[in-house]
């Protein structure tokens, strides 16, 4: 055993078992990863940079969002981690450079991670679901993959439309979608379950964090609650060692802050086309 993989070893947050458990799966739930003190501050800071309706430069104000949609009024806020100008930029950086984070990471990774992306969902009551779709699609990592670091700022369950998984799929391919169903999901893209394969709940608490690799299909269904929101805020990170990613994440962030180069990803990826070019 090398000395820097020994020294890993000694100072890694997670046990074999949650290791073993995260490549079996392709995911992993860690319980109460944040107090509910820290989960306060995240939700009330988003809450109150969106109380006057979509933040223009942040939110995602889209023409496929009718007046009637909840989602027209709150709709997700994207990279908020890059406006120092708002109350949310401050907060929203901290988190995604939290070193719990990093040193989770660290263990699934095998190596050190780079922050690459900051959102935060709303999903009030009545707001459709985003359909299975696999991250990485997205991200364009290589080599390796992304990984997603899930904070579940309210208790996130069926009923109001808390995040399904599908078990092992993350030993698959990157796929190309198919189109979603705009009536159940804000989203435009759609990955089938594989056979043998079939998504599960993920049931999780305020405060809960729900890590997963990039190639694993999961997703949501609308909030059918009559008054829950189902809020989430969300981290998008890379390995170290990543040679090339879709250029829309950068700048990327080491966890000193530091900006960290790599090349932009070419070509169309499983698609033929590029991504921007997909409704998603």
């Amino acid at each position: 055993m090398t000395a820097t993989l020994q020294t890993r070893l000694q100072n890694r947050l997670l046990t074999d078992d949650q290791i073993a458990d995260f490549e079996r799966d392709g995911f992993l739930i860690l319980r109460d990863f944040y107090s509910p003190e820290e989960v306060a501050e995240i939700r009330d800071t988003f809450m109150k940079v969106n109380e006057n309706g979509p933040v223009p430069g942040m939110s995602e104000i889209s023409k496929h969002y009718t007046p009637e949609d909840p989602l027209s009024f709150y709709p997700r806020i994207m990279h908020p981690h890059r406006h120092p100008e708002s109350i949310v930029g401050s907060v929203a950086l901290r988190y995604l450079l939290d070193a719990r984070v990093g040193n989770v990471l660290h263990d699934l990774f095998g190596e050190p991670a780079v922050a690459a992306q900051t959102m935060f969902y709303f999903k009030p009551a009545g707001a459709r679901g985003q359909d299975l779709h696999q991250d990485n699609f997205y991200l364009r990592v290589a080599p390796g993959n992304c990984m997603a670091a899930w904070m579940a700022v309210d208790a996130a369950d069926p009923e109001n439309g808390g995040m399904v998984v599908v078990p092992g799929s993350h030993r698959g391919e990157i796929v190309c979608p198919d189109k979603a169903d705009p009536e159940i999901f804000f989203t435009g893209d759609h990955v089938e379950v594989p056979a043998g394969l079939k998504e599960v709940p993920t049931d999780l608490r305020a405060g809960d964090m729900l890590f997963f690799n990039g190639s694993l299909i999961h997703g949501s269904y609308p909030n059918k609650s009559k008054d829950r929101f189902r809020r989430a805020f969300i981290c998008h990170y890379v390995p170290q060692a990543t040679s090339e990613m879709a250029n829309g994440y950068f700048p990327l962030l080491d966890f000193d802050g530091n900006v960290v180069t790599t090349n932009a990803a070419e070509g169309g990826g499983p698609c033929g086309v590029p991504i921007s070019d997909r409704l998603h």
